[in-house]
């Protein structure tokens, strides 16, 4: 990770803000979805997606809080182009409505966003029977980007622009169970600990992204997939632990980043001209960083895709 201050090879650093990596860039004619939308860095990163004149469609599991956040972008932006879609990612048949629903709009897909998360959740199963925060932080995305990977190949394909998946994954992968995956206790509760199950969550985004990265490469697509650190920031994903909560939002305004801050390294990588090609990397603070060993691990990362190919069938 880069010293607070000192600057990467991209040119930007800890403390570099979305619209600061973005600066310059020309999005029009690109089309996101942008899950988790709402609030927290998923917000921002649909506000400086439509700054640049990207179409951002905000994918949100409260349509009411997600149009509070249009209006706020289209006021800023009054030629903005946002839509707001439901979605919930704890629930297949949800994300099964979304995709169906976005591919029925004849709308083309330049990039996805996979932003959404939950974090530190007491054991609870989601609708379908997983435990909640591997059912929404990993297979609620790949099931969504599963769904929708034709068109981002069709349009890919057609206006010959390179599409990109974005997993936003978090530093606490280091922190999983010592196993990585627990594929045959994924529902385990005598045992259970929130942040391992948390962190169990984030190496499967990476472990998606990296899978991803093979698959495209072995059939020649134009789409690359990287995940990213957003940095530690003040967001309600600690909301299930009061005092780190409190915590993080009293003295951690010290040593946390903001949401302007926290959504630069999404937005770099979705929009950034010197990331085009890269793919199959792990972004930190906007710059390539270091995840850990189990992330890594390419028979991990298959072994995971076929799990998860199982459990969206």
């Amino acid at each position: 990770m880069w010293p607070f201050s000192s600057k990467g090879p991209s040119g930007f650093s800890w403390y570099s803000t979305a619209e600061e990596v973005t600066q310059g860039l020309d999005g029009s004619g690109l089309t996101a979805i942008v899950t988790g939308a709402s609030s927290g860095i998923g917000a921002e990163t649909a506000r400086v997606l439509a700054l640049h004149g990207v179409h951002v469609v905000m994918a949100v599991r409260s349509l009411s809080s997600g149009n509070v956040v249009k209006e706020a972008i289209l006021k800023e932006t009054p030629a903005a182009k946002v839509d707001v879609m439901e979605l919930d990612l704890a629930s297949m048949e949800s994300v099964r409505k979304f995709a169906s629903e976005y591919n029925s709009r004849d709308l083309p897909l330049n990039l996805l966003i996979n932003n959404a998360g939950v974090m530190g959740t007491p054991f609870t199963l989601s609708q379908d029977g997983i435990e909640l925060q591997f059912a929404t932080n990993h297979i609620g995305h790949f099931l969504l980007t599963h769904l929708l990977l034709e068109n981002m190949k069709n349009t890919a394909r057609d206006s010959k622009i390179e599409g990109r998946i974005v997993n936003v994954s978090s530093q606490g992968h280091m922190f999983a169970y010592r196993e990585g995956i627990r594929f045959d206790r994924i529902n385990e509760q005598s045992d259970y600990s929130s942040l391992a199950a948390y962190g169990q969550s984030k190496l499967a985004n990476i472990l998606h992204a990296n899978e991803l990265t093979r698959r495209f490469k072995e059939d020649g697509v134009y789409i690359t997939a990287n995940s990213l650190h957003p940095g530690s920031i003040i967001t309600n994903l600690l909301r299930y632990h009061s005092i780190i909560d409190f915590l993080a939002r009293t003295l951690g305004k010290l040593v946390l980043k903001n949401a302007q801050q926290g959504a630069a390294t999404t937005c770099y990588v979705a929009l950034h001209p010197d990331v085009k090609g890269v793919s199959g990397k792990y972004f930190d603070n906007s710059n390539t960083g270091n995840p850990s060993s189990k992330a890594k691990d390419a028979e991990l990362a298959k072994k995971l895709w076929d799990f998860s190919m199982e459990l969206i069938s």
